[in-house]
């Protein structure tokens, strides 16, 4: 993390105004009692009896009555009438406790969201059941412009944003409803992905889709950790739960008939073993009608469709976007220099999914801007559409469960040889927070609020911003640590210095070690790591399946340090360079190691972009140069080697990873430059 200091008349002026008004705050953290409360505002009005009835019963009044931030999205009489006849009961004093506690919860948000801020997607902050409800757009039967919650109910026109004291209200037609049946419970109930759910139950993949959490995981034993990371001391928690979460894109029924002419499971598998006898040629014949078997085609086609997570919602399947100031679209990324682009682990070993927001125009083809697709490639040298992923399902079918949700696709989403050796022989940029699936399936992935910064002297204990964790031993698949060490996810701010507005953090004496994401095929790969240099930074050797890879890295040297660039680096405008100038400044860092930060990446204030190219401190370092197998796991390690307590406590910044291909990073002849798109 780094950021523009403020300059210190600004800065005496705002520590005076905190002071001044430091006891008012306190108190109104607790109460208001000026205005109405949201609990005066539902049992003021008749309209909303039944849903009071239900606040009631749930013991939530009382928490509506004292002051907070809350969204509450409230049904009408009308909505539990029909509600209760779906129910076949009479009224909705027949509903047990339990279940008025989770309708309940299932419309309140402890975060505030007027109608302008619901962008199509899903709502940033979780309901208090600890599910995300589903954001569109459309019209009511009046032809009001309105915003549709779970694809069904709707917020009522003329009524929405209703302020109260404590947050803010929104009057809806309907009883949202949610299903605690697993992902693939709620696939059998669509009918429109008949071919894909038997394929799912054939070869037992499905067996797989029903485990919802690891009972054995106690949060409560790991105590809060205390840290400083630059100058901002903060606090980090532990999970609160250890879940598993899985994400499935389905080609549905009508495509697969369209597109393909198959219109049942046998000739669904026909076309698997046509693509992966091609990609996997020493299997080809020997596991045909072996349909349990993981190399079994149709096997391993149905367990590519599937990520080892829980993506949230389609606004989640790449970096969340933001409308603030100058920041109009990806968190972090200059939309107008190059896509977002994510990259997530399949159930198919050693394999991943390039997942995009076409941002770009003139690489648009037959695509659509703003929209996001699965394995699409579309560049100077190579054109391939991918599938388009539909934010939405049919409204009644249930898209999420507890442990995940699935997505429609308009094609195949298959490992081809295309997909192999064209779509991604390419740079593979991840953010760290992407590598290990636990933090998107627990939604600590870009949680918070990103445009408001805590108060740097004093760890911010309310969360009220967004939350820091720390990951205890045996947490993350693929990760051991040894001696005192501390693996911290920082919450984004979108004025850091950091790929996607976070980072993660390792403190202590740390012997950190991971498994790398694996890449589309053999060969020679480089492993970069991208990082904000700070003085309050350590030293950390690297190694790469247990052999130490250089020299070891100093996260306090900036690129402009005489042992990089020089002073040099703060004369030159990059901006203003020719090619042959990038090339050469691009030959001349590639020597040592070093690269300038990627070229698309950049932190804000809201007013100006802060292009990590163009800045010392965020650059990205050569850990190895190496042959991998992609047929195996390989691991990085990272021990630390400070001598003493280096800056805040030997503190290592992994920000971001790259593994990239010798047809990317081989460039050699005069005047030629990688390109960083």
């Amino acid at each position: 993390m780094r950021r523009t200091i403020l300059p210190f008349l600004a800065i005496l002026i705002g520590v005076m105004t905190f002071l001044s008004c430091q006891d008012d705050l306190n108190k109104s953290n607790y109460y208001t009692f000026t205005g109405e409360m949201m609990s005066d505002y539902l049992t003021s009005r008749p309209q909303y009896s039944d849903f009071t009835t239900i606040v009631r019963r749930a013991n939530m009044m009382d928490l509506l009555s004292t002051y907070g931030h809350y969204t509450c999205f409230a049904p009408d009489n009308k909505a539990f009438e029909s509600f209760c006849q779906k129910r076949g009961i009479s009224s909705v004093d027949a509903l047990t406790d339990e279940e008025c506690d989770t309708i309940a919860r299932t419309h309140l948000v402890d975060n505030i969201y007027s109608t302008v801020e619901m962008s199509d997607g899903t709502l940033h902050t979780a309901n208090m059941n600890r599910r995300y409800i589903q954001i569109t757009h459309g019209f009511d039967a009046d032809s009001n412009a309105v915003v549709y919650l779970n694809r069904a109910a709707h917020i009522y026109f003329g009524l929405e944003d209703d302020s109260v004291e404590n947050g803010i209200v929104h009057p809806i037609n309907m009883v949202l409803e949610n299903s605690n049946a697993s992902v693939v419970d709620n696939m059998k109930n669509n009918p429109k992905i008949s071919i894909f759910y038997q394929a799912l139950v054939t070869t037992k993949v499905s067996e797989i889709l029903q485990m919802l959490k690891d009972e054995n995981y106690d949060s409560k034993q790991y105590p809060r950790y205390y840290y400083t990371s630059h100058y901002w001391h903060e606090v980090a928690l532990v999970p609160e739960e250890k879940k598993y979460g899985f994400t499935l894109f389905i080609t549905p029924d009508s495509v697969l008939k369209s597109k393909y002419n198959i219109t049942n499971m046998e000739e669904l598998a026909a076309k698997a073993k046509e693509i992966y006898d091609k990609t996997y040629p020493e299997d080809a014949g020997k596991f045909d009608d072996d349909y349990q078997n993981p190399k079994n085609p149709l096997n391993r086609f149905v367990r590519y469709c599937i990520l080892n997570r829980d993506v949230k919602g389609w606004d989640y399947i790449t970096t969340k976007e933001f409308h603030q100031g100058v920041v109009q679209g990806a968190l972090g990324i200059h939309i107008n220099k190059m896509n977002p682009v994510d990259w997530y682990h399949t159930l198919l070993p050693n394999t991943m999914i390039k997942f995009e927001q076409l941002t770009m125009r003139q690489f648009v083809g037959d695509g659509t801007l703003n929209e996001r697709y699965a394995n699409r490639r579309y560049d100077a040298n190579f054109q391939f559409e991918g599938a388009h992923i539909a934010p939405t399902i049919e409204p009644e079918y249930i898209q999420d469960a507890p442990n995940g949700r699935y997505f429609y696709v308009d094609d195949l989403v298959a490992f081809t040889t295309d997909v192999r050796d064209k779509i991604q022989n390419m740079r593979i940029r991840m953010d760290f927070s992407t590598v290990f699936p636990e933090l998107m399936t627990h939604d600590i992935r870009l949680n918070g609020d990103p445009t408001t910064d805590d108060n740097s002297a004093s760890p911010d204990e309310t969360f009220k911003n967004g939350r820091n964790y720390y990951f205890p031993p045996g947490y993350l698949d693929g990760v051991t640590s040894k001696g005192n060490c501390y693996f911290v996810y920082r919450r984004p701010h979108w004025n850091f210095a950091c790929y996607q507005g976070d980072e993660m953090n390792l403190f202590g004496d740390y012997d950190f070690e991971f498994r790398l994401p694996p890449v589309p095929y053999s060969g020679e790969w480089q492993v970069r790591l991208g990082f904000c240099a700070l003085d309050t930074r350590g030293i950390a050797q690297i190694y790469f399946d247990g052999i130490p890879q250089g020299i070891p890295l100093d996260m306090r040297i900036y690129l402009d340090d005489e042992r990089v660039m020089g002073t040099d680096f703060s004369e030159i405008s990059y901006t203003s360079m020719t090619d042959e100038e990038k090339a050469e400044d691009q030959k001349a860092l590639k020597n040592k190691g070093y690269y300038r930060g990627a070229y698309g990446g950049y932190h804000s204030d809201g007013n100006v972009l802060n292009e990590f190219v163009t800045d010392a401190a965020t650059h990205r370092r050569v850990l190895c140069q190496t042959y991998i197998d992609n047929t195996k796991d390989h691991y990085l390690r990272i021990r630390c080697a400070s001598k003493s307590k280096t800056g805040n406590n030997n503190e290592f910044m992994i920000d971001y990873l790259e593994l990239v291909p010798k047809s990317i990073y081989g460039v050699v002849d005069d005047g030629e430059i990688e390109d960083d798109l």
